[in-house]
């Protein structure tokens, strides 16, 4: 068979497919309708013929064939021939829903009719429940279903002794029944196999969808976190500057003008970097030409910038780094960019103008400290032993690098805020 050939059974392959899914609706919501046309069909092509050659004299010894094995059978009546050809072909109607009473049932209508010596074309319905048996029935009725049919086969073949040797007949017979039950357990598996995959593809839908708001829930939670630390700090930043701005407004004028200034740059680099974070959001929806033009994450070089802005509000920061922290990656930068922020944000909301800021970045073979230690107050407000969203947030952001944070008070007086991270390689996770 040629490609083309393949290829052109492409359409028929498909409408087959589509018909048999019709078909299999079909007979879930009227299942009765396959069994009495498997029923019809059985009676059409097995019990009919019998019917007709009854009528038409058959039975005189007359027909085509050895006399020898024409004289086997017995000729039963009309009435007796009906009878027997309903106790097999009937209980097929229930062969799916009890497979083990139909395959009892036509089997000792089966037994019956050959202790009487008759032959009967109907018979192939021993087969068809057999089949129906190993398709629908419980495996541990099967051993007991194959004695019974084994059985029913060797008095058919004592009974046709005269006329076919007996081994001979059981092998044609054994062989047929051994199809039948074959055939239902090759159906059964491939059911099952296909029931497997189907659990298994709506499994995998379920776990695609849960990994889906999994990722939807964590990427939330990290501009939640980007958010909180932009605005914060940046808010904090500016209403500082304003309080500072009114004061200095009526004895200096110049130092309220300044005041205003650095509130104007403040606001504008804090819509900068909530464009930013907006814009990745929309970047996915835009696709990867349509999306706005984004700046990079800050990382330890903006650290200058950032405590340029807080010397600004009024607060004296001092800022030294030991070790190699340009080396560090862009994850763990940023890390060390926003703890840092949090913290300094936490001392302009708390902290005197007057207040002095040690800000120290220590890198020791794999591990990296970032201290943030203040002279203000060692208390800081909000409701007893709770502790508030930017120090959960930063104790999130170190725990992505294997570490923690620990803040309080100092023994000489001020607050402090100490993180360490974990630079093993291996050990951070992915933003």
């Amino acid at each position: 068979m040629t490609t083309d050939d393949i290829s052109g059974m492409g359409p028929l392959v498909a409408r087959l497919s589509r018909g048999g899914q019709r078909l299999r609706q079909a007979d879930r919501t009227h299942p009765w309708v396959l069994d009495t046309a498997v029923v019809l069909l059985v009676f059409l092509l097995f019990c009919l013929p019998d019917l007709i050659h009854d009528g038409a004299g058959g039975g005189d010894g007359d027909g085509d064939g050895p006399r020898r094995f024409r004289l086997v059978f017995t000729q039963l009546p009309i009435a007796g021939t009906l009878a027997l050809q309903a106790g097999l072909v009937l209980p097929l109607l229930w062969r799916r829903r009890k497979p083990l009473a139909a395959f009892a049932t036509i089997t000792a209508v089966f037994v019956l009719q050959w202790s009487l010596g008759a032959a009967l074309r109907a018979d192939v319905a021993l087969f068809v429940a057999l089949y129906s048996l190993a398709l629908h029935g419980r495996l541990r009725q099967l051993p007991w279903a194959c004695a019974a049919m084994a059985a029913a086969m060797a008095l058919v073949a004592v009974r046709v002794s005269s006329a076919v040797s007996v081994w001979d007949a059981l092998f044609f017979l054994l062989s047929t029944a051994t199809a039948a039950l074959a055939l239902g357990m090759m159906v059964r598996i491939r059911r099952a196999q296909l029931a497997g995959l189907r659990e298994r593809a709506t499994r995998l839908e379920i776990e695609r969808d849960q990994r889906s708001r999994l990722a939807t829930a964590t990427e939330r939670t990290r501009v939640a976190r980007e958010m909180h630390d932009i605005v914060g700090h940046n808010l904090s930043v500016i209403i500082t500057l304003a309080d500072a701005g009114s004061y200095a407004a009526d004895i200096t004028p110049e130092r309220g003008k300044e005041a205003l200034l650095l509130i104007g740059e403040t606001g504008r680099q804090a819509l900068g970097e909530l464009r930013r974070v907006l814009g990745v959001l929309r970047s996915a929806a835009d696709g990867p030409t349509g999306g706005p033009e984004l700046s990079p994450q800050p990382g330890i070089v903006d650290l200058g910038a950032l405590c340029a802005t807080v010397r600004a509000a009024g607060l004296e920061v001092v800022y030294r780094t030991s070790g190699d922290v340009d080396a560090l990656d862009g994850g763990v930068q940023l890390t060390v960019y926003r703890i840092v922020q949090e913290a300094l944000t936490n001392t302009l909301k708390h902290a005197d103008t007057d207040t002095r800021v040690h800000l120290a970045i220590l890198v020791e073979d794999s591990r990296l400290t970032i201290r943030v230690q203040d002279t203000g107050p060692a208390t800081r407000s909000g409701p007893p032993n709770e502790e508030g969203h930017g120090l959960v947030g930063m104790r999130e952001r170190a725990a992505l690098y294997g570490g923690d944070v620990s803040a309080g008070p100092t023994a000489g007086g001020g607050w402090s805020v100490e993180a360490v991270l974990d630079l093993t390689p291996g050990s951070g996770g992915d933003r």
